[in-house]
């Protein structure tokens, strides 16, 4: 028998210790294959990707769609040909977007809206998050301008004023023909060319005149379209009352039954000066009979063209007068006019408005002025003196055939611009 090692005494917690620690086990060799490494390496790196992904898609979704500093709405101008880097500095100038041009552009890129960008004049609402700003630019939302072109305008004045409108651009290089344009309101964005806003009134009028001509009276002594705007101008510039408009084309229409002169004033001052429109002084008696074209009181029916561009309006009129056998008409100094078939009722309704007019220069005159010497008042010049207030059109004296749209008048104050 083997003698046994003395037992030697040991402490309890000597006891507990392991006398010797074992060896770690050995890594498996499919461990240490690199293609294992080059595995578990390529997961991390995209399990850290996916990570950032997912925040980043987190954190610019809610700055997409996080409320904009526009404290109220704003128009901005972005200019042709501005690249992504020109809209976010004007954009951040002007204050839609806040001081990090780049959330912009990323937003650009994560919308996909580079290539979409378009110049204009647009209107951002107020506290408008990226997305609305990106959204508003690429669907080409621009400001539209209205502009009223009013009635009774010849071309020259209408090109005139579209010349000096400064959201218009370019020129125009032909004056339209009178009457082909459409007086209307009309929105037009900033930067329209003038030769495109010409074109789209010229469309407006050839459909406003196809679909009034349809519906004309068909006993109507005329038979053109063009004839029917030429009637149309000398009423638009005739009267500016809507509901005298057809009564108005009805004392026309009827002297054209009748192979009466028309006799317009407008007509004088038209063959006078043509597009200017105004002629900034009384007619004289001398220019009353001045041959023209366009004069009716030389010229027997219509003259050759309009006078002016009349509106719809002035055309359903001259489509659809009203049905009486008026012949003349003279102010009532109301702002409206009476309306007579006959002359002798004509001269009643002038002796009306002279007695109307005698007494509101009664009422209004000085008593220094009342006591000058009569020929102190009257003007170095007959043929240009002012016709009164009241009166549309103060007439020439007294003479067949008598003008239907003037007053007459023994005291024969000259024919006067409308």
């Amino acid at each position: 028998m083997s003698e046994r090692p003395p037992i030697s005494p040991r402490s309890p917690r000597a006891a507990l210790e392991p006398e010797q620690v074992p060896p770690p086990p050995k890594r498996s060799d499919r461990a240490r294959n690199p293609f294992v490494v080059v595995g578990n390496a390529v997961i991390t790196i995209i399990l850290f990707l996916m990570i950032g992904i997912g925040g980043t898609y987190i954190y610019g979704k809610q700055k997409i769609e996080a409320p904009g500093p526009l404290q109220e709405e704003k128009v901005v101008n972005i200019p042709t040909r501005a690249g992504m880097t020109d809209i976010a500095d004007i954009l951040q100038r002007e204050g839609v977007i806040d001081n990090n041009r780049w959330a912009f552009i990323g937003a650009v890129f994560a919308l996909k809206a580079r290539s979409e960008l378009k110049p204009g004049e647009y209107l951002f609402q107020k506290n408008a998050s990226l997305r609305d700003v990106i959204g508003t630019i690429v669907e080409g939302k621009v400001v539209q301008h209205a502009v009223t072109v009013p009635e009774g305008l010849t071309s020259e004045q209408i090109v005139a004023r579209l010349s000096e409108n400064d959201i218009f651009a370019g020129s125009v290089r032909e004056l339209p023909r009178e009457g082909t344009l459409l007086p209307e309101t009309y929105k037009f964005p900033r930067g329209t060319p003038r030769e495109q806003v010409i074109a789209r009134m010229q469309q407006a009028q050839k459909r406003v005149l196809a679909e009034i001509w349809e519906r004309r009276n068909p006993d109507l002594p005329i038979k053109t379209p063009e004839q029917l705007v030429t009637l149309a101008s000398i009423v638009e510039k005739e009267t500016g009352k809507a509901d005298e408009r057809s009564r108005v084309a009805a004392v026309f229409v009827n002297r054209l039954r009748q192979k009466i002169k028309l006799q317009s004033d407008p007509t004088i001052i038209y063959g006078l000066v043509g597009g200017k429109g105004t002629l900034g002084r009384p007619i004289k008696r001398s220019e009353i009979q001045q041959p023209s074209p366009y004069n009716t009181y030389v010229v027997d029916g219509l003259p050759p063209g309009p006078i002016a561009n009349p509106g719809r309006a002035s055309l359903e009129a001259a489509a659809n007068p009203a049905r009486t056998r008026d012949l003349f008409f003279v102010a009532d100094g109301t702002g409206g006019h009476a309306f007579s078939d006959s002359y002798d009722q004509h001269q009643k309704n002038v002796a009306k408005l002279r007695a109307m007019e005698k007494q509101i220069q009664n009422d209004t005159v000085e008593p220094a002025e009342e006591s000058a010497p009569a020929a102190a008042a009257a003007p170095a010049d007959a043929n240009a003196t002012a016709k009164p207030a009241a009166a549309k059109k103060p007439a020439r004296p007294a003479a067949p055939p008598p003008r239907q749209g003037a007053a007459q008048s023994t005291a024969a104050p000259p024919v006067v611009q409308q």
